[in-house]
């Protein structure tokens, strides 16, 4: 099945698809559920109530816009996932399991500050980076990832990708006062082509 992205032209692709790094969350998440893409992270044999990074619910976009396939969600092995909350002493040779990482759970954030001389954020960086063990389907110790975190922190190490269209802009110095309603005519002007083309391929979209 060709993608809906298929009957224009290359310039006009890519320049839909540059639109749709402005959506919001909420507006990704609608997109997705019209056309089954999954964005929620499953976790053993159950989905979970978590949103996956929006890089890669981008990517499954992309790649459902161009193609027409829809590709699977992200699962993380059962052995890495933990329901209960963590003990209340935990030991830098413990693991840090799925579920385990969370800013309300003081342990854990005490720990990693312990292990990293205090200079440990709960960022972007840490959550990327523990997602990147975790999805190769590993739970590192506290001491590896903290060891991880402050090799990656001294790096430094770049998160910034096109998906994150306001920190994109901000480094191309176009994140301007005005930036909100640049970020909403670019995501609006993706909706109204994206339901025009569905009306055309007879999938609905009004």
């Amino acid at each position: 099945m060709a993608g809906l992205l298929a009957q224009l032209e290359p310039e006009q692709r890519a320049e839909l698809l540059d639109d749709l790094n402005y959506l919001n969350l909420r507006q990704i998440r609608s997109f997705c559920e019209r056309h089954t893409i999954p964005y929620r992270i499953i976790a053993g044999a159950r989905a979970t109530a978590d949103t996956d990074r929006k890089p890669v619910i981008l990517h499954r976009v992309r790649h459902f816009l161009l193609t027409g396939e829809v590709l699977d969600a992200t699962r993380l092995s059962a052995g890495i996932v933990r329901r209960d909350a963590p003990p209340g002493v935990l030991r830098p040779s413990d693991r840090l399991y799925y579920r385990w990482y969370n800013k309300t759970y003081e342990p854990v954030m005490q720990l990693l500050a312990d292990l990293t001389g205090g200079r440990f954020h709960n960022g972007a960086l840490a959550r990327v980076l523990i997602m990147e063990y975790w999805t190769s389907g590993r739970a590192p110790t506290f001491r590896e990832f903290a060891q991880a975190w402050i090799a990656a922190t001294d790096g430094p190490r770049d998160l910034v990708s096109g998906e994150y269209a306001f920190l994109s802009d901000l480094q191309r110095g176009e994140a301007g006062p005005d930036w909100k309603h640049k970020r909403q005519q670019r995501a609006q002007r993706f909706l109204s082509v994206m339901e025009n083309l569905e009306r055309a391929a007879g999938r609905g979209g009004g």
